[in-house]
């Protein structure tokens, strides 16, 4: 029975002779997946787990640039609807990049296999989560990844056939750099959980010494203890007070465990806020117009260009590309706007015919309507071309006295 994998790629087998990739940096071009966790610290993934839920609202679209009119036409329907509905027939267009988004910021390398049929055209696209990538060349200097994946299984796909994105490329020329310069933070969080967890078990719990005034056998000073224990120090012990006599004397022993300060917390946060490139507010949704919309500049925006690009270079030839075939990832910015900032924008942009009536009632959030592809404009703006004979037509009026 064919395994999960061998359904996926066909089987495909690696040239009959390769060698690793030679590259100008000393680093060797070879992936294995970032050690450190990082995915295990709370708040790296509640940071991770944000930017990857609002980028994973891109949509993908392949368009064609006219270059006679330099205008925008939709492209082929079954390629958007791989990149916006199915990607695969295991996850959808939203999960997808999800996953991709999520890979890139936990191992700076985020990789997916494009399966295309044998003219070319893409069938699917798959995310790929390997437990090692390396880059080989065969004898006539064609590129492939090698991928090793968790369950031992092996397969090398042709470098057009691979989706890769990276974060953190410097040193290596086919590599994102690790989350290394992360990790002395993320300890130190560890850390802080840790201290907070015992101080809370310290504070929950009464310790002390209970001195017996007598010889008592090891079993017996057991069993004492665990009376006292019983009796005085569970919750069931409502007033607080214990009652001895002059046998034993119980002595608290007072712990004043090390409180984390909240600044010393925050500062934690910050710093891996700060690695990420976002604000906390963009975490726990409480930002403004203003701190969405630098987020979506410095964040969202990159790695919608990012995949733009790498879909449009492995989805299309150099002439289909010349033709003005390409892949876009974007999103409607103004559904995050107040709506303030929307009527503002629609007083403004619906006089100079700028939007149709439905593109009006999409930043709203209202469903389009019929006959929506209109576009309104005032008569108080003039097109351009006829401007000069607008003005000519109106001093011949005044000089013949005529009223038009």
């Amino acid at each position: 029975m064919a395994s999960f994998l061998d359904k996926i790629f066909n089987r495909k087998r690696e040239p009959a002779k390769t060698e690793r990739a030679e590259m100008m940096s000393t680093g060797a071009p070879v992936f294995t997946p970032f050690s450190g966790n990082a995915y295990e610290s709370d708040i790296y993934r509640a940071a991770v787990d944000a930017i990857a839920r609002n980028a994973a609202k891109l949509k993908g679209k392949h368009i064609i640039y006219s270059k006679t009119d330099n205008r925008r036409q939709q492209g082929d329907q079954y390629l958007n609807r791989i990149l916006q509905v199915r990607p695969n027939p295991y996850m959808t267009a939203y999960e997808l990049i999800y996953k991709l988004v999520t890979h890139y910021y936990l191992h700076n390398n985020a990789f997916a296999f494009l399966q295309k049929d044998d003219r070319g055209y893409l069938q699917a696209v798959y995310p790929l989560t390997a437990q090692n990538v390396e880059f080989i060349t065969d004898a006539a200097g064609q590129m492939y990844c090698r991928f090793l994946f968790g369950n031992g299984q092996q397969v090398t796909l042709h470098l057009s056939e691979v989706f890769i994105a990276r974060r953190f490329f410097n040193s290596n020329d086919l590599l994102g750099d690790t989350n290394t310069a992360i990790l002395p933070t993320l300890d130190l969080a560890h850390t802080q959980n840790e201290g907070l967890e015992q101080s809370i078990k310290s504070n929950a719990t009464i310790r002390g010494i209970l001195k017996y005034n007598q010889v008592l056998s090891p079993e017996k000073l057991k069993e004492e203890k665990e009376a006292f224990i019983n009796d005085y120090l569970t919750v069931r012990n409502n007033g607080g007070i214990a009652a001895i006599d002059s046998k034993a004397e119980y002595i608290p022993l007072e712990l004043k465990p090390t409180a984390i300060d909240d600044k010393q917390l925050d500062s934690v946060k910050k710093k891996i806020y700060e690695y990420l490139g976002i604000s906390e507010s963009i975490v726990n949704s409480t930002y403004t117009e203003d701190e969405w919309a630098a987020f979506y500049e410095s964040v969202i925006e990159p790695l919608a260009i990012q995949f733009s690009l790498e879909f449009t270079d492995k989805l299309f030839t150099e002439r289909e590309q010349a033709f003005g075939n390409s892949i876009i990832f974007e999103s409607n910015r103004l559904q995050f706007a107040s709506n303030a900032s929307k009527t503002n924008i629609l007083k403004e942009l619906t006089p100079l015919g700028l939007l149709t009536i439905n593109q009006a009632l999409e930043i709203l959030n209202l469903p389009p309507v019929e006959d929506g592809d209109k576009r309104l404009q005032t008569l108080n703006v003039v097109n351009a071309d006829k401007a000069d004979q607008y003005q000519l037509g109106g001093k011949q009026n005044e000089q013949t006295g005529t009223d038009h």
